[in-house]
């Protein structure tokens, strides 16, 4: 069976049991070590026998066992670097490369060049930070998560991809004791009341999904106490629910009145960003 002939057969049967079927591509490319690009120029040669084995075995976790296809091979993709994860750790998402994106471009236009301290709040993988560290050499890194196993995860993540980050345990804030130019933050949002996909909730850490009745808790944790670990020119940058604009807008002001604060639309066009400037920012 050809390579092209076997993707196309494993894609329909990912749909048709309600999967993702970039998961083909992804698991393939794994197995075999192989470029997506390496990948598309074997489409017309044959694939081994034992590759289709092999590739059955988590193929059927993944469809009939609700595992995650991330989990199954031990890593993912953020930013163009590759990041492992497991069950002590949230997958990385899209939307969360454009925060990334975001934060990178309003450091050009308000810190250009500066040397700035950025910490990141509930790093989980560590994606945000390390990714952060490794695109802005100006940027030094501190990121805080209150499980230890996380930290564990980030920190491997960090040596492998070569990242400088002081990585601290500790829930939100507690274990900081400097200032920061730069805070961000993607905290548990989901609302506790809300149905979430059993991939998602039966495999991915839940005190990493829920943030409170409304979804709101971590964000008012973090912006109540922000102040003291902030300098007089400073930027907060969320990622939230798409439906929490004028919430998270509302917190922002209750605790930095003068601030002025800017929602992000995603590429999905939703609001996905929160970016509040405090102190002086001039375009």
């Amino acid at each position: 069976m050809t390579f092209n002939k076997f993707i196309k057969l494993k894609q329909e049967e990912a749909l048709n049991n309600g999967k993702e079927d970039s998961a083909v591509i992804f698991l393939l490319t794994y197995l075999l070590n192989l470029s997506t690009t390496e990948l598309f120029n074997l489409l017309d040669k044959d694939i081994n026998d034992n590759d289709i084995l092999e590739f059955n075995k988590l193929f059927d976790l993944y469809l009939h066992h609700n595992k995650p296809i991330q989990y199954l091979v031990g890593k993912t993709t953020f930013y163009g670097y590759d990041f492992k994860v497991n069950e002590d750790v949230l997958i990385p998402r899209f939307e969360t490369e454009e925060l990334v994106e975001n934060i990178l471009y309003r450091y050009d236009r308000y810190f250009k060049d500066k040397d700035v301290e950025v910490v990141d709040i509930g790093t989980g993988s560590g994606c945000i930070a390390i990714s952060l560290a490794l695109e802005e050499k100006h940027m030094h890194l501190t990121a805080t998560d209150i499980s230890e196993k996380a930290i564990c995860v980030a920190r491997e993540n960090a040596l492998n991809l070569g990242a400088k980050v002081d990585f601290l345990i500790g829930d939100m804030l507690e274990p900081l004791t400097k200032k920061y130019d730069i805070l961000v933050s993607n905290p548990p949002y989901i609302p506790s009341s809300e149905e979430v996909d059993s991939l998602v909730k039966d495999n991915e850490p839940n005190i990493a999904l829920f943030g409170g009745n409304d979804g709101l808790k971590f964000y008012e944790i973090i912006l109540k106490n922000a102040a003291n670990y902030l300098n007089e020119k400073a930027m907060i940058c969320f990622e939230h629910g798409y439906d929490k604009k004028k919430e998270i807008e509302a917190l922002a002001l209750k605790y930095f009145k003068n601030a002025k604060v800017e929602t992000l639309k995603d590429l999905e066009g939703k609001d996905r960003m929160t970016f509040i400037y405090i102190g002086e920012f001039h375009e």
